[in-house]
């Protein structure tokens, strides 16, 4: 699944589904796909997101430590949920400085 954020002050911005419902859980709202947030709600959401992400951030993470003997060892580092709300976040500055609604959807374009 995908989701897509709208607002008429900016690109669409896609997102995979879990990560996408997760940004809405966060923008303080149900995270039912489609919604929508009012102009004058849009700035009280970045508020929220930016507290929830920084919320998250500082939280430990959990490393592997697998010492199989190994000498070559690729470790994956997971992309932190700042990065990944990054487009989403100039989403919504452009929505406040246009004083326009965000809305999202199934980036399919249909009803979930």
């Amino acid at each position: 699944m995908l989701i897509t954020f709208s607002c008429k002050a900016h690109a669409n911005v896609t997102m995979l589904g879990e990560v996408g419902l997760q940004l809405i859980k966060m923008l303080g709202h149900s995270g039912t796909v489609p919604g929508a947030i009012d102009a004058s709600e849009v700035s009280q959401a970045l508020n929220h997101l930016r507290s929830a992400i920084d919320a998250e951030q500082s939280q430990p993470v959990e490393q592997e430590n697998a010492d199989d003997g190994r000498e070559e060892e690729i470790v994956e580092v997971p992309i932190s949920i700042g990065s990944r709300a990054f487009p989403l976040v100039e989403l919504l500055k452009s929505a406040i400085r246009e004083e326009c609604e965000v809305m999202w959807e199934d980036g399919s374009g249909k009803r979930l």
